[in-house]
């Protein structure tokens, strides 16, 4: 009995250990972006740069998954053709849409923006698969949606009309991972999460790579070794890295533990974001940003 209570204890600080570095680490995606524009680059550049440097590693844990046989055998090519349509979603349009709406608006409206794909999946589930919307969810999502439009109008005043612009990107990014979340959770059970993650990366990096191809101009790109820093720890400390360690979190401690710790992402971002970046933080921001996070709470509670 006390070990099985020692095992449960030690999975629990483990699982929430892993979801809140994670969690941490990809908040810093925005803040590096940040910096790499400041440095000179573009979206297209930096979205192709940081798969080129993220893919050996997902190539590496696919090997390692391939030698351990983990779920490899549950492959065929109908799977593989799914699950690489659902990188395209996931990983290759949702982080392009993401990487523009950055340029047009602040760090901390971007991980608001995003943090909303819940009540995203929520209607998609609604209109599709016919799952039910209850009344709490609805006013959640009004919650959430009004406070979002609070912060908008608020850059807006520091920003001028991009910023209309660069929400209606970063809402972009968040309904395409919707749909990714949404189509993906059959697969992620017949695969397991760590296969189906490393797959749906490596797709993305194809679909980048094609991108790159028709897009990209390394002429225009300053190269020094600054820009390779702030590249290397994007591609690995706020990409391979939480992948796989809010993965783990979800499979020790379950996706609503793990999600109620991703509420702190925000306010990692927002934190970064006025220290690091200098942004501008008003009352009436924190107003919107509070009823954002609560309405992503009630959501959690009804779901």
């Amino acid at each position: 009995m006390y070990n099985a209570t020692m095992t449960q204890y030690s999975s629990n600080f483990s699982g929430f250990s892993l979801a809140i570095i994670g969690t941490l680490l990809f908040s810093l995606k925005s803040i590096f972006i940040k910096y790499l524009y400041q440095l000179g680059l573009d979206p297209n550049q930096i979205l192709s740069l940081r798969m080129l440097l993220a893919l050996p590693f997902y190539l590496f844990i696919l090997f390692w998954l391939s030698v351990k046989k983990k779920s490899i055998h549950n492959l065929n090519r109908d799977l593989l053709i799914k699950v690489f349509l659902l990188g395209f979603l996931g990983y290759y349009l949702a982080s392009l849409l993401d990487l523009i709406s950055l340029t047009y608006i602040s760090a901390q409206l971007e991980r608001l923006g995003l943090f909303t794909y819940p009540f995203m999946v929520a209607i998609l589930g609604y209109l599709f698969f016919k799952q039910a919307m209850t009344r709490s969810l609805i006013i959640a999502l009004i919650l959430s949606y009004l406070g979002l439009w609070l912060v908008v109008s608020q850059e807006r005043m520091f920003a001028g009309d991009q910023v209309v612009l660069g929400t209606l990107f970063v809402l972009g990014s968040a309904l395409s991972y919707s749909i990714y979340v949404l189509f993906a959770q059959n697969y992620i059970k017949q695969l397991g999460s760590t296969l189906f993650t490393t797959l749906a990366m490596i797709s993305s990096s194809i679909y980048v790579f094609i991108h790159a191809y028709f897009t990209l101009n390394f002429k225009t790109a300053i190269l020094t070794s600054e820009v390779f820093m702030w590249l290397f720890l994007l591609a690995f400390f706020s990409t391979v890295i939480p992948s796989y360690m809010l993965t783990a979190a979800i499979h020790r401690i379950g996706p609503s533990q793990t999600g109620l710790v991703g509420i702190l992402g925000p306010v990692f971002t927002i934190v970064l974001a006025i220290f690091l970046l200098d942004e501008n933080f008003t009352l009436i921001m924190a107003l919107g940003v509070t009823m954002v996070i609560s309405g992503v709470l009630l959501k959690m509670k009804t779901a």
